[in-house]
């Protein structure tokens, strides 16, 4: 996506100094905390700036599903970065189980291979039957972006393989988003690991500032420690949409 569609679709606009609800939509917070309240906390602040709030492996591991259905209940759209990889059977219960909690987005290893993608497509489709409210779906992770030495062949097959498998979009890092834009039309791109100009990478090998990851054609960034981990995360956040504006 490039400077002038940004344009286009009102990024440079601020109305009475709310955030545009293209920024917003574009937003995930990820609460990548052990402490539910905490996460909690930090949702409710921060609810002007994030559409989306991604609960990962250290909150779920703390507070376990019913974190995601509260989530779900004060009608946030979750993403559940469980990172599924097992044998296929397994991984369709587990995403039923998930889909049953109302997430909109559920992540899964594409290394896993195509009958476990396949699995957890159709895992989550069946938990979430009848609930109403947009269809979840699967999000196929690529390559980590702490892997610096993965190669692009390997990324363009666990792309394809996302698309062949009904995934309805991929995890992957800001430099391969030119590498993944033959699938752009049929995968939301999600991109975790971005970087404001001069901060610290910590363990992310790949990284973009996030307005570069908009405008290669970005459709949802992951925004973590440069948020969370701030002394004031909502200012913070607002120098993050800010600098967004440009």
């Amino acid at each position: 996506m490039n400077e002038e569609a940004l344009d286009d679709e009102g990024f440079d606009e601020v109305d009475d100094g709310e955030v545009p609800s293209e920024i917003r939509e574009r937003l995930a917070l990820a609460l990548d905390v052990d402490d539910v309240v905490a996460a909690r906390r930090l949702a409710a602040d921060l609810d002007e700036f994030f559409g989306t709030i991604k609960v990962g492996l250290e909150l779920y591991t703390a507070a376990g599903p019913d974190v995601i259905a509260g989530l779900v209940a004060n009608e946030w759209d979750v993403f559940a970065d469980l990172k599924l990889h097992d044998i296929p059977t397994t991984v369709n219960k587990a995403a039923r189980v998930v889909g049953s909690l109302g997430v909109r987005w559920l992540t899964v290893h594409t290394s896993g291979g195509e009958a476990m993608l396949r699995a957890a497509v159709e895992g989550l489709a069946e938990g979430a039957e009848g609930l109403g409210g947009p269809q979840p779906g699967v999000l196929g992770v690529t390559v980590l972006t702490s892997d610096a030495e993965a190669s692009s062949d390997v990324l363009e097959q666990r792309t394809s393989l996302a698309a062949e498998t009904g995934c309805a979009g991929i995890i992957c890092a800001g430099p391969d988003l030119p590498i993944t834009e033959p699938w752009a039309d049929q995968l939301v791109r999600v991109v975790p690991g971005t970087r404001m100009p001069g901060s610290e990478t910590h363990d992310q090998a790949r990284t973009l500032t996030p307005q570069q990851a908009i405008y290669d054609g970005a459709d949802l960034l992951v925004i973590g420690r440069a948020v969370t981990a701030a002394e004031e995360p909502i200012l913070a956040a607002a120098e993050l949409v800010s600098y967004l504006l440009g």
